[in-house]
Formats: structure tokens, sequence, C-alpha cells
């Protein structure tokens, strides 16, 4: 089969752009709203995304700092939220973010593995190590720890979720009336997992889903993150800025799977793209000047202060003059140089700067009409860059329906962008293989060799 675009919805319901929810079109509940989430799966389902995909945050943010501005100072935990969507849509994957750093394998494995059943195989976790001072202090911690440690904690945070989701083989329960067996119990396997930061003794009281399991997902981009990305995720959520450091990132990344024995094309790139679409170019630049002019002064200052770590204080600098260093953070590292970058390479202002990343934080902002934004979505999907994109609409529900309505449709005459979903499971439609029970596997190897 010809290769083909994937695509995510980035649809939190406050908007994605820092002043999203103060738009016209949107509802200024949007955050807490069930029924405009509802009305936001099915836009992303009627364009034949593979996923919703929700970011989350463990802290109240106020202003516009990292978790995305007022609108998100409240709003839902996404694999409550998705439970609940899910049986409202049929071929829509949901991708929610949960934290190593802050969770127990049990706990996370548990909920994913319901979200996946109760969808049908249509579930997927967002694995993060939470960059978060203010998350720490809601976690009996009274600072947050060392970005390495995050990352050893979240290595063996999956590790365990795996080897929980794979407790029960696929075809253990029997259910047999007359006899009175329901399972069998030579199918059920205790996890027995004693490591540096868990003790976990199983088996999960969950069954494995349509899709075996859980699609995992990962947005790390420090040397940590692709350690972590190129071991274990089968999505990876990026930012890029350039077509260049996409192609390095892109790269480096499928030979790391490769050193880690996977098939690099289970590892799939998606950078994130914030969207502005017109049917003119000067359409596009008004929607986005339009936008821009919303954006209160405080709140552009607290969004630069949770991107590059919450240790720079803007308050009382001129705004119009350049970003001050920022002291190094054991936050997101990443995010931190690119926000850095940035700046330092187009010589913005600290106005500017927010006025840029107030769309995605540091994803790829595109203004144009439908063919330009193919291009470049094309440019990059045909040269190493990326097997799909995340996109953030930057305010809702406008924004998703102009990507629907004018970017897909110019994607599908291309050959670039499914006309229908090929499967039920978001496995299926991500083009990614059924994960063999590691039980089975191995009992299946031991009989060959007889």
């Amino acid at each position: 089969m010809t290769r083909q675009i994937k695509l995510g919805a980035f649809l939190p319901g406050g908007g994605q752009h820092v002043a999203a929810w103060r738009h016209p079109d949107s509802p200024a509940d949007g955050a807490t709203s069930f029924e405009f989430h509802k009305q936001l799966a099915l836009s992303a389902e009627r364009g034949l995304f593979d996923a919703y995909f929700l970011a989350d945050g463990l802290a109240v943010a106020f202003g516009g700092g990292m978790e995305g501005g007022n609108a998100k100072v409240a709003g839902f935990e996404p694999v409550t939220l998705f439970a609940a969507l899910a049986p409202l849509t049929t071929n829509l994957g949901f991708i929610a973010t949960a934290s190593t750093s802050y969770e127990e394998p049990y706990n996370t494995a548990r909920k994913f593995a319901s979200l996946d059943l109760i969808s049908g195989g249509r579930a997927g976790w967002n694995v993060v190590t939470t960059g978060s001072a203010a998350a720490a202090l809601n976690f009996n911690h009274d600072t947050q720890p060392a970005h390495a440690d995050r990352y050893a904690r979240g290595a063996e945070h999956v590790e365990v979720v795996k080897a929980l989701w794979d407790s029960f083989e696929d075809d253990v329960f029997i259910r047999d009336k007359e006899s009175g067996v329901f399972f069998d119990t030579a199918k059920v396997h205790p996890t027995d997992h004693r490591g540096t930061h868990f003790k976990v003794k199983g088996p999960l009281n969950v069954s494995r889903s349509p899709q075996g399991h859980p699609v995992i997902v990962q947005a790390g981009q420090s040397d940590d993150g692709r350690a972590l990305a190129a071991a274990t995720a089968e999505v990876i959520f990026t930012a890029h800025q350039r077509l260049d450091t996409a192609q390095e990132f892109y790269r480096d990344i499928k030979a790391r799977a490769v050193r880690n024995g996977r098939d690099p094309s289970h590892v799939l790139i998606m950078p994130g793209v914030s969207p502005f679409v017109g049917r003119t170019e000067a359409e596009a630049r008004e929607k986005y000047d339009r936008l821009t002019s919303l954006i209160l002064e405080e709140d552009g200052i607290a969004l630069l202060n949770g991107l590059t770590g919450g240790t720079l204080d803007l308050n009382g600098l001129d705004l119009d003059g350049p970003l001050p260093p920022a002291p190094p953070t054991e936050g997101m590292k990443s995010r931190q140089t690119l926000i850095r970058q940035i700046a330092d390479e187009n010589d913005f202002t600290i106005r500017q700067l927010y006025q840029w990343v107030a769309s995605a934080r540091g994803h790829y902002t595109v203004i144009g009409t439908a063919e330009q934004i193919a291009d470049t979505l094309q440019e990059w999907f045909e040269n190493e860059a990326a097997d799909g994109f995340n996109i953030l609409p930057p305010w809702l529900p406008t924004a998703i329906d102009d990507f629907v309505d004018l970017v897909v449709p110019e994607l599908q005459r291309r050959g670039l962008f499914r006309t229908a979903y090929e499967g039920s499971t978001l496995r299926e439609n991500l083009g990614l293989p059924f994960p063999v029970n590691c039980h089975a596997e191995t009992r299946a190897a031991a009989q060959a060799a007889e």
C-alpha cells in the first residue's frame, strides 16, 4: 500500500492558542463543556483523523503558562473524557496523557487497558515525565525530580505497564457455562517486577483489547527523551520550526529504533503543526492577525515564563526588547532550547516571540491556503521529516473545521491521505502491528523447538 500521511487532532476544548477562548467563534466555557468536546471529536472523525490527542497538566497554570492559558485553569482528565466520547464515535482513536512521574504503573496500565476495551481498541497512552515544579507540589514533593531521574523512572514505568498489559493471553477466557470453566489459569501471568523505582506483583485485572494493548506515544526531544522514545514509543509527537531540524530528529530516531532491534517503520514521527487556513493567503493572514490581537500582555509574558522553565521574570522589562538569558532548570529542557532558538534565529523581541509561540508553543505555525499548507505537509512527509502530523488548530471549532473542509480534500486529491478508515482499531489505522503477547510468543517458540 502506498505510504500516506497520518493525522492526529490536538483539541483542547479551550483552544490551543493562548487567546483562543477570547475569539468570538469560540465558546468561553469550551474547556469544561462535554458537548463541545463531543462536537470536536465528531469533526475529527469526519476528517478521518487517526486520533484525538489531549495533553494534560497536573497543576493550575494561571495566565498563559504551559497548560494553555486561562482556558486551562480547569479542564477534564483525559482518560475520563475519552471514555465518555468513545461510544459516540466509531473509528477515531483517543490518545490521552498520563505521567510516569506521578502515577503508579498499575494504575496507568489499568485505566488505559479499560479505555482500550471501552473503545474497542482505539486507545493510546501519551507517556510524559512531567517537567513542572507546580505539579511536584501536588504530589508530595518539595521540588520536581531531576530531568535524568524522571526519564529513568519513566523508562521503568513503561516497562512495567507493558508487562502488565500482557498479564492475560488473548485466548485466556473460555467462559464455558456447562463446565463452569471461566478462564485458563495457565494463560494468566504475574508480572513479578522488582526494579529501582517499582515493585509490582501483578497480574493486571483488565484483559487485552482487540488491538492487543494501547498505542504508546511519547513527546520528548532531549537526548533522554529520544532514548526513551526510540526504545518504547510507537508514535512520537515532536516540535520543529524548520525542515532540516525535523529531518535530523526523524533520522536520529529511526536509527536509534534500529539499534534497539525495532522496525523503524513501526515508529511514526508526527511533528506538531498549527494551521491558519484561508481560501486566500490574505484571508489566512487576517485570521492570524485577529487572534494575535487578542493576546493580553500578561498572558504572553506568563506563556514565555512557562516555556523557558519558570525562572525568567519578564515583568517590568521592555517587551519590544530582546529575550534575556534564562537560567537552566530541571523542566522541559528541549522546549526551553527551542524557544531560545526561535528568538535568536528570528531576532524576535519579547512581544514578537510570545505572539509567534502563542499558537503552538514551539510547534510549527503555517499560514496560507489549503494548497500552501498541503505543500508544506507534503514536503516534510516526502523528505524524511515526518510520517504524519499532529494538527494543533489555533482556535476551536473554526480552525479544525477549516482544516477538515479545505486541507483534507487537498491532501486526498494528491493521494496523500485516506478517503476511508482502514480498520476499526487505532493500530490498524496507523499501520502498526498487533503486539503479540510475550507469554504466548515464548510458549510458541518452546513448542516449535520440541
